[in-house]
C-alpha cells in the first residue's frame, strides 16, 4: 500500500471513529490539546531514550492527532488536510530561497536568519512573535536567545557571557542578602536567562542537559533507597551524613 492511500486510510478510519466511538465524537479541540502536549513528552522521552521503536509509535500518535485536528476543522468548515499539507508545502519553498530560488547562504545560520527576515515580510510584527507563550521557560528562554540572534542582538564571544553570567549572580547574592523575596526572585531569574545564554554559546541544549542532570539524581538517590532497604533502615531514620556516604557509593559506582 503506498504512502498516499496510507494517509487515506488514516484519515476514513478517524472518520469512521467520529461517527461511531462515543469517545471520539465527544472529542473537540479544546479536549485534546492537553492530550496532544502529553503525546508530545512521550515522543521526547523516546528521543532522550533513543528508543526508536517508540519513536515509531509516538510519531504516529501525534499524526493521528494533526489528522484528528482537521477532522474537526473540516466539520465546522475551516480547512481540511489537504489544505494543511498544501500550506506547510508551500511555506516551505517560499522559506527556503536559497534551494527554490537564486538565494546564496553560507551556513546554517545564514538559513536561520533568512528565515526570520522572510517571517517579517509575511506580516509578522515581531521576531518573537512566533515563540509559543506556553513554552516551558527555559526552552522559551533558549528560543527567545536564538530569534534575536537572527538580527545580530547576540554577544561576540564566550567570555562576554561569562562576564554576564558572574554579573548575574552577584546580584542575585546581594538580593538574598538584603532579603527582598521580589528582588530575588527577579535576580534568580536574570542568572537562569545568563545560563542558558552561556549554555547555548557552549554549544549544550540548557533543556536536554538539565534533564540528564534529572535523570543522573533519579538514579543516584534510587540506589540510595535501594541500599538503605537492602540494610534494614529508614531514610527517615537516616542522618545526612549517611545518605552522602551512600550517594558518593552511587556515584562511584557508576563511574565504574
Amino acid at each position: 500500500m503506498g504512502y498516499h492511500n496510507n494517509i487515506q486510510r488514516l484519515q476514513d478510519i478517524m472518520q469512521t471513529l467520529r461517527k461511531e466511538c462515543p469517545w471520539d465524537k465527544k472529542q473537540t479541540i479544546e479536549s485534546l490539546r492537553q492530550l496532544t502536549i502529553e503525546e508530545t513528552y512521550e515522543l521526547a522521552d523516546a528521543i532522550n531514550k533513543q528508543d526508536w521503536s517508540g519513536l515509531k509509535e509516538e510519531t504516529g500518535d501525534i499524526l493521528l492527532h494533526l489528522v484528528f485536528y482537521s477532522l474537526l476543522a473540516e466539520e465546522q468548515g475551516h480547512y481540511s488536510f489537504e489544505d494543511v499539507i498544501q500550506a506547510i508545502c508551500n511555506k516551505l519553498v517560499a522559506r527556503h530561497p536559497h534551494i527554490y530560488a537564486d538565494t546564496k547562504v553560507q551556513n546554517d545560520e545564514d538559513v536561520k536568519r533568512n528565515w526570520e527576515q522572510l517571517k517579517l515580510k509575511e506580516g509578522k510584527k515581531s521576531i518573537l512573535g512566533g515563540v509559543p507563550q506556553s513554552l516551558p521557560a527555559v526552552v522559551k528562554a533558549l528560543r527567545l536567545q536564538e530569534k534575536t540572534k537572527t538580527v545580530g542582538f547576540e554577544w561576540e564571544h564566550l567570555d562576554q557571557v561569562k562576564d554576564k553570567v558572574d554579573e548575574e549572580m552577584a546580584e542575585l547574592y546581594e538580593a538574598v542578602a538584603e532579603g527582598s523575596q521580589q528582588d530575588i526572585e527577579e535576580e534568580m531569574g536574570d542568572v537562569f536567562f545568563a545560563l542558558i545564554n552561556y549554555a547555548r554559546f557552549a554549544g549544550v541544549d540548557p533543556e536536554a542537559a538539565l534533564e540528564k542532570t534529572n535523570q543522573k539524581f533519579i538514579r543516584r538517590f534510587q540506589q540510595i533507597e535501594a541500599q538503605a532497604q537492602a540494610q534494614g533502615k529508614s531514610l527517615l531514620g537516616m542522618s545526612l551524613q549517611e545518605m552522602d556516604e551512600m550517594w558518593n557509593a552511587a556515584k562511584q559506582s557508576e563511574r565504574k
